[in-house]
């Protein structure tokens, strides 16, 4: 890879296009009206196009890409906060009947953990988001600036929220 700003643009696009689910699950996870979240997903896109010169290397490209877009989300949630606009919910009763070819049960434990994790904190919902990607307890501490013993804790207080809640 390229560093600095002699970055190539075709290698951006890329893995972009390689990492694209991470755009899509970062917006969906905090702005549920589609416009919303195409909002989002534009503001995330246009920062990560900003921060590429400074991307180091060194790091995973995905791992890099998470902050970028976390952090675009956690500030679009603070921008909607201080608007004193109320954010809708992360699901909606059509939404978990619209899949027809997918299980029914399936679609409500789905919609019900997509509604309890639309009630957690915005980092929860981060650590939550990439615990569910499968990134380890280091890489998701690197994501949102916590430390791997943190995340660890985080983790398994937000699993014992959630059992309360899905029971």
């Amino acid at each position: 890879m390229m560093g600095g700003r002699g970055r190539d643009s075709e290698q951006f696009a890329r893995l972009i296009r390689d990492h694209a689910g991470i755009v899509r699950k970062v917006a969906a996870a905090y702005a549920r009206d589609p416009h919303d979240r195409a909002d989002l997903m534009q503001d995330i896109l246009a920062n990560l196009w900003a921060s590429w010169p400074r991307y180091d290397d060194a790091r995973p490209f995905p791992t890099w890409m998470y902050r970028v877009a976390l952090n675009v989300a956690l500030s679009h949630v603070r921008s909607v906060y201080r608007e004193r606009r109320v954010m809708t919910p992360l699901t909606s009763d059509h939404d978990a009947v619209a899949a027809k070819n997918a299980d029914h049960e399936a679609n409500q434990a789905l919609g019900a953990l997509q509604s309890a994790m639309a009630r957690f904190d915005p980092l929860n919902r981060a650590v939550l988001l990439l615990y569910l990607d499968e990134r380890s307890h280091r890489e998701i501490g690197e994501i949102v600036g916590l430390g791997e013993s943190t995340v660890g804790t985080r983790i398994d207080r937000i699993k014992q929220k959630l059992r309360r809640e899905l029971a």
